[in-house]
Parts: C-alpha cells; sequence; structure tokens
C-alpha cells in the first residue's frame, strides 16, 4: 500500500490565501473547496484553479485551501477553527485524517458541517474515494454516540443548481421497514441539503434512498426504483406524487408499512399534519383511504 505522506501540515496563510482565490472559474482543473459560515450553520462552496496536478501536490493544495481563513469572511476555513492537522495518510483511495483532541470541542453542528466540508472538497480527487477523521488515532463517534466511519461524499447532498450554491444540515426522523417487513423503526439522519431542494421532496428521497447501512436492523421501505413526480404542501397537507414502482413491494414489506413510512417521516415536519399518496397523479383504488394521517401503532424499537 502506497502512502503519500505522513508529516505535519503547516500553514502558510499568506501563501495559500494568494492560491485560494475565489473566483468565478471555468476549466479542466478547476475543484470546488467548501467553507463553514461564520453562522456555522451552513457550509458553501467556492471555485479554485488548481495550481497542481500531481495527486500528492493536489491533496496538499485543497488542504492549504481547507486551512487558511478565505478572502470573505463571512466563511470560516474547516482545518482553521481550534483544532490541528497531526497526520494525514492515502492508501489505495482511502484518506484518513488524525486530528487532536481540540476537535471533539467543536460544537455538535459545526463539527458536522466541517465533516461535510472536508470530505466533499478532498473526495473530488480521482484518488480520493473515501475520508476518515480520527481523533489522537481513536476513532470517532457522533452526538448519538454513533461511530464515524468512512465518508463519501453521497453521504452530503450535492446540489443540482448552477446558481444557488448552499447547504444546510438537516436532522430528520425517518421510519424504515424492520426485518419482518410489517413495523416501522424510527432513525434520525443527519445530512446536508441543498437549500433550493423543499425540505419534503428531501425526506421522500432519504427514505427511497433506504436505511445508511450504521444502523443495523433497518430494511428499504420503499421500491428503491420508485422515481418522485412531484412533491408539495399545501394547507398542511403534502402531496407526493410517485411513479408506479412505489406499488411494487420490495423485502416483504407490505403497501401500508410503505405508505406509512412516508406519512410518519413527513408529518415530523412541523408544516404538515396529513399526506396524500399519488401515483401517476392519481390515488390507487388499492389504498385504503386518499389521505393518511400518523400511524404510531405499527412502529416498533429496535430489539437490543
Amino acid at each position: 500500500m502506497k502512502r503519500i505522506y505522513g508529516s505535519m501540515l503547516a500553514f502558510f496563510c499568506l501563501l495559500v490565501m494568494t492560491a485560494c482565490r475565489q473566483e468565478s472559474l471555468d476549466g479542466e482543473n478547476v475543484y470546488q473547496v467548501y467553507y463553514v459560515s461564520n453562522s456555522e450553520t451552513k457550509v458553501e462552496m467556492h471555485a479554485h484553479e488548481m495550481q497542481t496536478y500531481d495527486t500528492k501536490d493536489q491533496l496538499q493544495e485543497l488542504v492549504d485551501c481547507l486551512s487558511a481563513n478565505p478572502e470573505k469572511l463571512e466563511y470560516k476555513a474547516p482545518f482553521g477553527m481550534g483544532f490541528q492537522v497531526l497526520d494525514m495518510k492515502l492508501e489505495e483511495g482511502n484518506l484518513l485524517i488524525d486530528v487532536d483532541a481540540a476537535y471533539k470541542e467543536l460544537p455538535a453542528m459545526t463539527e458536522v458541517l466541517v465533516r461535510a466540508a472536508v470530505v466533499r472538497t478532498l473526495t473530488q480527487l480521482p484518488d480520493v474515494k473515501l475520508v476518515m477523521i480520527t481523533v489522537e488515532g481513536n476513532q470517532l463517534y457522533d452526538k448519538n454516540g454513533n461511530t464515524v466511519s468512512w465518508m463519501s461524499a453521497d453521504q452530503f447532498i450535492d446540489n443540482d443548481g448552477n446558481e444557488i450554491n448552499t447547504y444546510e444540515l438537516a436532522r430528520v426522523r425517518l421510519y424504515f421497514a424492520g426485518e419482518s417487513g410489517a413495523d416501522l423503526i424510527e432513525a434520525v439522519r443527519e445530512k446536508h441539503y441543498s437549500t433550493n431542494v423543499l425540505m419534503e421532496r428531501f425526506v421522500v428521497e432519504e427514505l427511497i434512498a433506504g436505511p445508511s447501512g450504521q444502523i443495523e436492523g433497518l430494511f428499504p421501505s420503499i421500491n428503491p426504483n420508485t422515481k418522485i413526480i412531484n412533491v408539495m404542501t399545501k394547507d398542511g397537507i403534502c402531496y407526493v406524487n410517485l411513479d408506479e414502482n412505489f406499488l411494487t413491494v420490495v423485502n416483504n414489506v407490505s403497501t401500508d408499512v410503505s405508505i406509512y413510512s412516508i406519512v410518519n417521516s413527513l408529518v415530523e415536519l412541523s408544516n404538515i399534519n396529513k399526506v396524500q399518496i399519488l401515483i401517476n397523479g392519481e390515488v390507487p383504488s388499492s389504498f385504503s383511504s386518499s389521505t393518511f394521517e400518523r400511524n404510531l401503532d405499527i412502529v416498533t424499537t429496535l430489539e437490543n
């Protein structure tokens, strides 16, 4: 296994600030550098024209950008927020970043944003597929006590727009199927999403994507081939229009469980009281109701 480098990072502030100007750039060697907002509530990307081409040099160049305060003072450099990067190793596409104990002092939301900015920036390099952060050689845990292992860019929602490049942290309650397919189990998911995506659509997209795999005992509640036609909310009712793939069940999950997976998850949002699910614009005759309310009777908990 080949190691790119494992030395202590140095911060050449003047040089880095010059090299990491945020501009409107086009070209083959242009990458996006992600910064944390001054309010520490979101991340935003800025174009950076790379001065190097070798993997090792490009990795160092992006790390330098992540380490120096950007020219726009409303954003903060992820690696310049009170902790030190002790070591970095790149082996077969896996980039391990070791930081000092000060990293654990970051507020929970800020820490997630730092991870989002670092992962989305560094995984743009073709030779970096996954990133993991450790604290003085020890495993990192999130605020819920879950292990934070290898992270990919897919764990942080990308922005589809060309003009609105703002990301915010979403913390949503999702309901996935249990092993039997006859009940639902609640799970909390934290993820970044583009602010040009409706929160309602984000929730449905995450349900279709299925469980993350970090929690055992959760299974997909919706056919992953399901396509979203439209999602909108009016007068407290969320209208979810899906294609016909939704009606094809997976893993012995009943249609009712699939329905209430969506309903219970959406009703967790403060602006939604009821949900109507449409298939290609119509309410199927097989549905027990045209509009659904929260149903906690089929919700259970994971057995230890």
